[in-house]
């Protein structure tokens, strides 16, 4: 065990992984000095350029390099920036590198890792504060990821080196400096979620930084006299339905809520079948659908706070809550 940033976690798991196969490259702007938080730092210099490779300011490229490689052996790290910034790669992304197993009957594999830092940056505006789970959600072919902890940064970072399949791998742009215990031998199982906290008055779910104004209020909420239990999802595709739909049986209410905004979002999905598969009564909460806006006071609007989510909750709880 050691103590490490969310950002050492990472650059460590890429270091064992390419000690351990020499087929495991990166590429992407600004990887050979580290990256702009630090998560490729001193990768350059271990491996050299060759592995480690700086690339021209163009996200199709970039992407369109990555598949290839995927396709010809190699189990390419390729490095978005930030998700906003994958917009520009979409075709790479959703028409080649999803669908290619499956358009060839299995002939071609896709061991692919694209990293996207997600989420809102503050005071970075609309166009670096986007949260797109569902976007890459929706789309077959696909494994979504969204670590929380360093440890799971450096277990789940490795689980999808290993996946064979196109991972969409989402850091949170804020939680690079977030520190925490890692164990190296701890494996992470993908598509299995984690229960942070237990309870039997109502189930809360949440992944990524939502997860910590989620903590705040389960305690909030145990103040008050009531148990809430917070799974932190981490996969979003595919994500535990069986964890979910356990817990939700046992409390009968669910609070679905991420950073991303409200309308159909990921929550959406976790809402309806909870709802069709136990009957418990579900609510939704996320952020309103506008762009993030840059200065604190219209930032604030796009977030979900403690005391939002302890609100939904008490309102879940109400003998005629509402569901939304």
């Amino acid at each position: 065990m050691a103590l490490m940033t969310y950002a050492q976690a990472a650059a460590l798991a890429l270091q064992h992984e390419m000690e351990a196969d020499a087929r495991v490259v990166v590429l992407g702007e600004d990887v050979g000095r580290g990256g702009i938080f630090g998560q490729y730092r001193g990768l350059q210099e271990r491996f050299g350029a060759r592995r480690v490779i700086d690339t021209p300011i163009s996200e199709a490229a970039i992407l369109g390099a990555g598949v290839g490689m995927a396709l010809a052996g190699l189990r390419p790290v390729v490095e978005m920036r930030v998700v906003d910034f994958a917009l520009c790669a979409m075709d790479e992304i959703a028409n080649q590198g999803a669908k290619n197993r499956f358009m060839f009957g299995g002939q071609g594999r896709v061991p692919l890792v694209v990293r996207m830092p997600t989420g809102i940056w503050d005071a970075s505006a609309a166009q670096h504060s986007q949260s797109l789970e569902s976007w890459f959600a929706h789309l077959p072919g696909l494994v979504v990821l969204c670590p929380a902890t360093p440890q799971d940064n450096y277990a789940m970072l490795r689980a999808a080196l290993a996946s064979g399949d196109p991972v969409i791998y989402m850091e949170h742009k804020t939680l690079w400096g977030l520190e925490g215990e890692v164990d190296p031998g701890q494996a992470a199982e993908l598509g299995r979620a984690r229960v942070l906290r237990p309870g039997s008055d109502l189930t809360v779910v949440s992944w990524s930084r939502q997860l910590q104004a989620c903590a705040q209020a389960c305690q909030a909420l145990a103040a008050a006299g009531v148990q809430a239990e917070l799974i932190d999802l981490r996969s979003i595709w595919p994500w535990d339905r069986e964890a979910v739909l356990a817990s939700c049986r046992r409390t009968g209410r669910l609070l679905v809520v991420h950073e991303a905004v409200q309308a159909a979002g990921f929550g959406a999905e976790i809402a309806a079948t909870a709802a069709e598969a136990t009957g418990c009564r579900v609510r939704r909460l996320g952020a309103p659908r506008i762009p993030v806006g840059y200065a604190p006071v219209l930032e604030a609007q796009s977030r979900v706070d403690a005391d939002a989510i302890v609100q939904a909750a008490q309102a879940l709880l109400a003998p005629n809550g509402a569901t939304a």
